[in-house]
């Protein structure tokens, strides 16, 4: 630019900017082949990072697409499993079998029991599967502890020793903790 303006005159815009008609300075052929195979590796460096990025989505969709089918129902089975428990609370509410009960008493506990066990047996066909917690070691991801006692002679701290409700699981995954008195210090 000149002292005494402000914007170029075409000899100096001209000189600054490469005109597009004119052709850069000729490149050997090596150094075309060179940078040829250069940009040749970048496309296909950026072609096997879109393939995986493809599969690895693949992969997740899949997954998801899984996990969707498998546990669709968690809230329908953690309605139903209460019902199972509600069962299971009716039946240990009936006074203890003896030799002189009424006959019909014994037919109800046993029509009953007949029910809780096809109940649950249809229950672990469709993957909800129940897990008693009685005498096993307290395990935070299953268990809920409810209250603490002292440990009975013989019992190891931190054993459950009394278990109000089982555990839950659909297809391995919680469902329901159980609910649970912990053995203490």
């Amino acid at each position: 630019m000149s002292d005494t303006q402000d914007t170029p005159t075409p000899a100096e815009t001209t000189a600054t900017t490469p005109d597009p008609a004119t052709p850069e300075t000729p490149q050997t052929e090596a150094e075309r082949i060179a940078a040829l195979e250069a940009e040749l590796g970048q496309m296909r460096d950026k072609w096997l990072r879109a393939e995986a990025d493809m599969q690895n989505l693949r992969a997740r969709t899949k997954r998801e697409i899984e996990d969707a089918r498998l546990y669709a129902v968690q809230k329908f089975a953690r309605d139903v499993v209460e019902t199972a428990e509600n069962l299971r609370r009716g039946l240990d509410s009936l006074p203890p079998a003896t030799e002189d009960e009424p006959e019909i008493l014994g037919k109800l506990r046993g029509g009953f029991e007949g029910v809780e066990r096809a109940f649950v047996t249809m229950l672990e066909r469709h993957g909800i599967a129940r897990l008693d917690a009685q005498g096993k070691a307290f395990d935070p991801e299953l268990h809920q502890a409810m209250a603490e006692q002292p440990a009975p002679e013989g019992t190891e701290p931190g054993t459950i020793i009394q278990a109000w409700t089982p555990a839950w699981t659909l297809h391995g995954r919680l469902l329901k903790p159980a609910m649970v008195v912990v053995a203490g210090k």
